[in-house]
């Protein structure tokens, strides 16, 4: 299984999550990020306009390669995505794709490969 996490700003859109995934290297079988944001608009749409679930989850103390003190500060990870993507893929689960930024700085994905179901 394949799964993108998803960091974002609050006024991410739509469009700014779908160019972070394509950035990533946007084949995925789940979409995951933090509890906190997992209803997003921006969110909902993307999951609706690609036909992919949503899996929220806790980053909190996740290890990751990438290291955002702002991140840190907030969720208790270094990377939104990487964590979510790695928690929802599960035990044993790598990163495939680090951390991307979209260029307007309001999106991050990484995409993880695990056995999750």
């Amino acid at each position: 299984m394949r799964v993108a996490g998803l960091g974002f700003r609050s006024a991410a859109t739509v469009d700014d999550l779908h160019d972070a995934l394509h950035l990533a290297g946007g084949r995925v079988d789940l979409l995951a990020t933090d509890a906190t944001k997992a209803k997003a608009p921006a969110l909902t749409a993307l999951a609706t306009r690609l036909n992919l679930p949503i899996r929220a989850v806790r980053v909190a103390g996740q290890p990751t390669p990438s290291t955002s003190p702002r991140v840190q500060a907030k969720f208790a990870t270094g990377s939104l995505s990487e964590a979510a993507a790695l928690v929802a893929a599960g035990p044993g689960a790598c990163l495939v794709t680090p951390r991307v930024a979209t260029p307007n700085g309001m999106a991050t994905a990484a995409i993880a490969e695990g056995i999750s179901e």
